[in-house]
């Protein structure tokens, strides 16, 4: 049950802090000067140019900050290189969108917080836009949004950068799974309308709209009864539940990020208790899209992010897959996702794309 808290706590830390509740919020954005700092604090439109004694390369790597992030002078160039580090997914997939595999023509499908849709890491790339309940300005987006779209497409941060993506955006805020819910049967019912060749082949929603630990208090059933009929309509759901998901977090060396075996299971600071059962994807260390109103463009680094980045992450490798083998099945993907993995000492499992790609080609069904 512990774990259990842990996890949900630091997926919906990051979730619920990129909602649009307010009509003005650009009072967040103002620059602001602090005075202490400590290690895996949100610094994010924070002035740090009088605590420069307080700060070193190690404390600057677990912060949470974009860039408008105000740095002494000493650091502006480390932690430039720590945003552009971050975007690299690692364990090998950039050599495998030189090789070609970049999930083209692949249609996947994200349900999350309300976005724009001109993000340079994504725009374009996002074949339809439905809304079922955040009702934001359409000049507006939220904090999460952006990331985990950039996670799965984007061209410099995503695992599948030419999927084809359908973004549904579903408001989080109300605690209310009707929304995920409806957002889940919009998929469904647009499925119905496609060609086979052109269906909607997974979705990424990181949230947990039912199961034990959940924090949505009304209609949980509605999406148990969403996930059923997507799952019997032969789509693949990756979520953040405990009674559904696989994902667990891992954080790679920023610095040898393609290093499978210098990937550490769990999250930055935390203790963190393995799961055989799930598969462990870098969540930690990354940089991810990041746009409020529309038009400015921006990026944040995450040196502790939530389980949130795991599931787009995941999506777009299995979409990697499906370009190689459109003929394999999602259960089956997942099944070459786990043989395909790295097994830590602690008997942790640690994705391998490379590895993956492999049994993939393999494969005989």
């Amino acid at each position: 049950m512990e774990k259990i808290k842990i996890v949900v706590s630091i997926v919906i830390s990051i979730y619920l802090l990129g909602c649009n509740k307010d009509s003005h919020p650009t009072s967040f954005q103002d620059i602001q000067e602090i005075t202490s700092i400590s290690s895996y604090q949100d610094i994010r439109w924070k002035d740090l140019r009088k605590i420069e004694s307080q700060l070193d390369s190690n404390i600057i790597k677990t912060f949470w900050f974009n860039e408008k992030t105000v740095w002494p002078e000493k650091y502006m160039a480390y932690s430039k290189s720590l945003i552009n580090k971050g975007k690299n997914p690692g364990l090998g997939i950039r050599q495998l969108h030189q090789q070609g595999i970049t999930g083209k023509g692949i249609a996947i499908a994200i349900i999350d917080q309300n976005i724009c849709l001109d993000h340079p890491e994504f725009a374009n790339k996002i074949v339809e836009y439905y809304d079922v309940g955040c009702n934001q300005p359409s000049n507006q987006s939220s904090m999460h949004g952006p990331a985990v779209a950039s996670l799965l497409v984007g061209d410099s941060i995503g695992t599948a950068p030419d999927a084809k993506l359908y973004f549904v955006a579903a408001p989080s805020w109300t605690q209310d799974a009707k929304y995920q819910a409806d957002a889940l049967n919009w998929i469904i019912a647009k499925n119905s309308s496609l060609p086979d060749n052109a269906k909607i082949r997974a979705v990424s929603i990181s949230a947990a709209p039912s199961g034990p630990g959940t924090p949505f208090t009304r209609n949980n059933t509605d999406w148990d009864s969403a996930y059923v009929h997507a799952v019997n309509a032969g789509i693949l759901i990756i979520d953040c539940t405990q009674n559904h998901g696989i994902t667990a977090p891992c954080y790679y060396n920023i610095d040898d990020p393609d290093n499978v075996s210098a990937c550490t299971p769990g999250w930055p600071g935390l203790v963190f208790t393995n799961d055989a059962n799930r598969i462990c994807i870098p969540t930690s260390l990354r940089t991810t899209a990041e746009e409020y109103d529309a038009g400015n463009f921006s990026y944040q680094y995450t040196g502790r992010g939530g389980l949130s980045w795991a599931e787009p992450y995941l999506v777009g490798v299995i979409a990697l897959g499906w370009q190689v083998r459109p003929d394999i099945s999602g259960d089956e993907m997942i099944l070459l996702i786990r043989k395909s993995a790295y097994l830590t000492n602690s008997g942790a499992l640690i994705i391998q794309p490379k590895a993956f790609i492999d049994s993939v080609k393999a494969f005989r069904n």
